[in-house]
């Protein structure tokens, strides 16, 4: 079980967590589809700092011998979807990108060519 200083600590801890992303979310900083992931993970804490008998249930169901061995598996878990999560916006924003340059050299290009057509024009 948790102590009541560590459940404390924890608590206060969750709050800051909390307090920090609505900061974030109020600047604009993160979009709030992104921040909605960061707040699934603040509830997923709460309910492990409210219950911490709930990872020692998931914990003993998969065969993983210690609590916090169990917690570690857990984080890392999550770390790796939040990783791929953002690898995939990372590739998504690249691809966009790179079809925006691509629009631009072609829009740069047509308008050298009016220019030139205008120029012959205005000579003759």
């Amino acid at each position: 079980m948790l102590s009541t200083n560590l459940r404390i600590t924890l608590v206060v801890a969750l709050v800051c967590y909390f307090v920090i992303i609505l900061i974030f979310l109020k600047n604009k900083t993160l979009e709030l589809k992104y921040t909605l992931l960061w707040i699934l993970a603040g509830f997923i804490m709460a309910i492990l700092v409210a219950y911490p008998r709930l990872l020692q249930i998931f914990v003993t169901m998969v065969g993983i011998e210690s609590n916090m061995n169990g917690l570690f598996i857990f984080c890392i878990a999550f770390l790796m979807i939040l990783v791929m999560s953002l690898t995939a916006i990372v590739s998504n924003q690249n691809r966009k990108i790179r079809k925006l340059i691509q629009i631009q050299s072609l829009m740069g290009k047509k308008i050298e060519d009016l220019e030139k057509i205008m120029k012959e024009s205005v000579e003759k």
